[in-house]
């Protein structure tokens, strides 16, 4: 087991001066908690642009980077693809690069999402009702780095089980769907049966 400061530079997000202040056509895109889900990864849709104004170019996100949601009532971590052409993460992630070749980001983030790190932070984790992690606390985080084939194997089974875990969802919704709808028709059936009646 090593640190995960031995294998990767973190940082914090993007400092604002207050709310960040929307752009369409800004140049820079956004990304804040509300577009991030363990689930779903990165959400395009809802991500903002803005415009900054800076005397040395900030650090842009870039494709590999991952986002660990330092703040709020779960911390995890969501790998950036490079969909935009230049972002930034909000001060509420710290944004992890790694720096061997050997540590895949993809299985890095996995592995933060995983039950003895989740334990681990929720163990570090400050504050009454906002909890948040130290970059301290997640530099120590403990990494198992296997050798690349590992990764990749693993990788690919966690991809594997991720697809069938997004069918049976949408399995399930299109059948709640279903039900509802079977669940109106018997109710207008229902109250045509009965104004019926009344008529007779």
């Amino acid at each position: 087991m090593i640190q995960l400061k031995e294998i990767t530079d973190i940082s914090s997000g993007y400092s604002f001066r207050g709310k960040i202040p929307e752009k369409e056509g800004g140049g820079v895109s956004v990304i804040c908690m509300k577009d991030v889900s363990l689930e779903e990864g990165i959400k395009t849709d809802s991500v903002v642009e803005t415009a900054l104004s800076y005397k040395h170019e900030p650090d842009f996100l870039q494709a590999g980077d991952i986002l660990f949601v330092a703040c709020g009532s779960s911390h995890y971590a969501t790998l950036y693809d490079g969909r935009f052409n230049r972002a930034v993460a909000s001060p509420h992630f710290f944004v992890i690069r790694t720096k061997s070749l050997h540590a895949m980001p993809e299985f890095i983030a996995w592995q933060l999402n995983q039950l003895s790190a989740q334990r681990y932070f929720e163990k570090e984790a400050e504050g009454s009702v906002a909890k948040s992690i130290k970059r301290t606390s997640l530099e120590r985080a403990s990494i198992f780095l296997p050798n690349s084939q590992k990764q990749q194997a693993l990788l690919r089974l966690y991809k594997n089980l991720s697809e069938q875990k997004r069918t049976y969802r949408e399995l399930i919704m299109n059948v709640e769907k279903l039900m509802r709808n079977i669940a109106l028709g018997l109710e207008q059936d229902f109250n045509t049966f009965t104004k019926r009646i009344e008529k007779q």
